[in-house]
């Protein structure tokens, strides 16, 4: 089979995106006629009817939106690689609108926003904070943070953060001295246990991994709540055991106003990621942003 023009397949994603061979072609500056006889061409090159054409409509074949979804962030990438060509003093210009867990806006971004605006002035950012899983692009959110088990497999993942995290598991000392430290997962059945219910309703369950063992525990006690700010209050105060991300404990641990409990058995998973589609070329504050991270990370 002869080798497709690389042209060819970046006009057949155009009459895709643009709906028609006409808007295509005003947007290209060329015939209709002739961008019909390159697709017709690519067509017979790879042997596959790429697009369905009615007179009201064209729209892609099955084969058709296998091979978009292909090409799509190659020819992105291509884009980028050109404007990269730019004058070096140009600066990207726009609003990058993020939608992230609360964890990742308290512990994650203020690490990185003040510099990157510093960096790119013409730039805004807008972030949300959202522990549920939405569809961002459809939100209106150019980028979203989530962590790897969250991510679907057509998203573009960039590390952002600390590359390994932790869920610390501590209770304030004037309640261990009242009800005792417990040694395994399995004592915090006689505890009085601080709980997390995520905004769509689900229930934190706690984990505790050693040594190839993994214990669940629902966590049953005196207070259940969305609000990890309440929930750290509630362990400082002395109501019960909690069992959440090491750095809304870490300070609190370190002076002394909570005691770790069960640390030997403290979950550790892996950090963040940016993630966006490749579908589609990256907005000049994405990209730079995207550049941003992976700089950091180097």
């Amino acid at each position: 089979m002869r080798r497709p023009a690389l042209n060819d397949a970046a006009l057949f994603a155009a009459v895709v995106d643009a709906g028609g061979f006409r808007a295509a072609a005003d947007r290209r500056g060329v015939a209709p006629s002739s961008l019909s006889d390159r697709i017709r061409r690519l067509e017979r090159e790879l042997g596959v009817r790429l697009l369905h054409r009615t007179t009201r409509s064209v729209t892609p074949t099955e084969a058709g939106m296998r091979l978009l979804d292909r090409l799509r962030p190659a020819l992105a990438e291509i884009e980028s690689a050109f404007d990269d060509l730019g004058d070096d003093t140009h600066r990207p210009v726009g609003t990058l609108r993020l939608n992230v867990p609360v964890p990742t806006a308290r512990f994650v971004l203020p690490t990185l926003i003040p510099e990157f605006l510093a960096r790119y002035p013409g730039v805004s950012v807008e972030v949300a904070m959202d522990n549920t899983h939405i569809d961002v692009l459809a939100a209106g959110y150019d980028a979203g943070v989530r962590y790897e088990e969250s991510l679907a497999r057509d998203m573009i993942a960039v590390p952002i953060g600390p590359r390994r995290q932790r869920f610390a598991a501590a209770a304030a000392p004037a309640y261990l001295d009242r009800h005792g430290t417990p040694e395994h997962p399995r004592d915090l059945a006689g505890h009085r246990l601080i709980g997390h219910r995520f905004e769509s309703g689900k229930l934190a369950v706690w984990e505790f991994e050693r040594d190839g063992d993994t214990f669940r525990v629902p966590p049953r006690g005196p207070l259940l709540s969305s609000s990890q700010d309440l929930e750290v209050g509630a362990a400082l105060a002395g109501t019960g055991i909690i069992y959440t991300f090491e750095e809304y404990l870490r300070a609190a641990l370190a002076d002394g106003r909570l005691r770790p409990v069960l640390e030997g058995w403290w979950q550790s998973f892996d950090g963040p990621y940016l993630y966006y589609t490749g579908r589609r070329h990256l907005p000049a504050p994405l990209r730079a942003f995207v550049d941003f991270l992976r700089e950091h990370a180097a």
